[in-house]
């Protein structure tokens, strides 16, 4: 293959996104109802081909193994330990996001009630250990799985018991993404604050929160985390693209395999130096596979990725997309929220992004809490969402509650183990079921 000749800015970004569309995405914890233990691959197989026979979805398959359904610019695939995830196609409004979540949930609740199987919307696995969970016969997941635990402590937390809202939105220039990427940076926290909804481990209280939020404060350092550098002068396409080419990379997919590139340099890949693939260059496609081995808290594509939120129940998933798109899908909004956020030392937003994890709205932060912050940003938002004009700002509402309440699913859930459940965390599958 010969050598490509990239321009960073233009040919491995493209144009910047013109438009404000909005793509939500959900992973949930499917488990069996007589007795609360994650599915196996092959009742998940079950799931994805009964979408395929009664709904119309396309199978999307590894080698002989179903691995995910696609239909009409949506998707569903496969995290490494079943968690099953929706990625939503790219609409217009809330409304719209949220008409497809529902659509999503309702099919698969129906399927499931025949298998004798359900779906829990938490951040984190409430009960059973990594070795109780199957995985996934996805070749870049087993990669994962060897990996891991040479980076990081919490990395097979991640890959197994963590479950995620996301929304990903579009920009309108390289100075619009700066924007954006900076006012989502700095208030992933907040969002988890808001959206925190994982106490609980193997059956017990942690301590914390958000569980899922803490696991990534030690997955792998090079590829993760609070990202500097988007709050420095010089921060480009290109610098973003430096960021990458800089993170190891995990494999590259060739005929339908995944091929061992575990630690190895990207930039050797550029020269055509990779050990994996002696004399051989990268295509488009592959850049596109190595940006999603990157987990930041918001990553950066040809669209903006919000990756902060813990996975909730499907009026949160709806709020979250409510949430970033009134704070940044509206001129005054977008100003505000960057305002809020523009004096926040680099130090500070990670004392955030370790802090809340554990203490939610309770989190110490300039002589108050991270509530008043939360207050100001739901606000932010219901304004941003009044002026766009879709009568979308009935979406905040359960935001608004926790912000004005200071308390969050997580609290409420401990209320709950610590009373009515009589300190057991079965209970939780029926009450955070779809």
């Amino acid at each position: 293959m010969a050598e490509p000749n990239w321009n960073t800015t233009t040919t491995l970004w493209g144009m910047a996104c013109i438009g404000s569309r909005i793509g939500t995405e959900h992973e949930k914890l499917g488990f069996n109802l007589s007795d609360n233990s994650r599915m196996s691959y092959d009742q998940i197989a079950q799931v994805l081909r009964k979408l395929q026979s009664r709904y119309g979805w396309n199978p999307i398959m590894e080698g002989e193994f179903i691995i995910g359904v696609q239909l009409d610019g949506q998707s569903v695939t496969l995290e490494p330990g079943g968690q099953f995830e929706l990625s939503g196609a790219p609409v217009e409004t809330i409304h719209q996001t949220c008409a497809e979540v529902n659509s999503h949930l309702y099919q698969v609740k129906t399927i499931c009630e025949e298998l004798g199987t359900g779906f829990l919307g938490l951040g984190f696995d409430p009960k059973w250990r990594i070795d109780d969970i199957p995985v996934m016969p996805k070749g870049r997941y087993a990669l994962m799985k060897k990996y891991m635990p040479t980076v990081g402590t919490m990395g097979l937390d991640m890959m197994f018991r963590t479950c995620t809202v996301q929304v990903n939105l579009d920009f309108g220039s390289e100075k619009d993404m700066i924007e954006k990427f900076r006012v989502g940076l700095a208030l992933q926290p907040i969002a988890n604050a808001l959206f925190a909804s994982s106490p609980f481990k193997e059956g017990k209280p942690t301590g914390l929160l958000s569980g899922r939020g803490w696991v990534w404060t030690d997955v792998d350092k090079a590829r993760s985390g609070g990202l500097p550098f988007v709050f420095e002068d010089n921060m480009s396409f290109e610098r973003y693209v430096d960021y990458a080419e800089n993170v190891p990379m995990y494999f590259v997919y060739r005929d339908g395999k995944y091929i061992n590139a575990l630690g190895q340099s990207w930039k050797a890949f550029m020269k055509g130096q990779l050990p994996a693939l002696p004399g051989e260059y990268p295509t488009m496609d592959d850049w596109a596979n190595h940006l999603t081995t990157i987990f930041p808290e918001v990553r950066l594509k040809k669209f903006l990725e919000m990756r902060g939120a813990d996975g909730g129940p499907w009026r949160m998933i709806c709020a979250l997309s409510a949430l970033w798109v009134g704070l940044i899908y509206e001129d005054q909004a977008q100003r505000e929220s960057l305002a809020l956020v523009s004096d926040w030392t680099a130090e500070e937003r990670e004392y955030l992004r370790v802090e809340v994890p554990k203490y939610g709205m309770r989190t110490p932060f300039r002589g108050s809490t991270i509530q008043s912050i939360a207050k100001q940003v739901v606000a932010i938002a219901k304004g941003g969402l009044e002026r766009r004009g879709h009568d979308e700002v009935g979406f905040l509402k359960q935001l608004e509650i926790i912000a004005d309440t200071g308390l969050n699913q997580a609290d409420h859930l401990l209320e709950l183990y610590n009373t009515k459940w009589q300190r057991s965390v079965d209970p939780v599958y029926r009450e955070m079921m779809y």
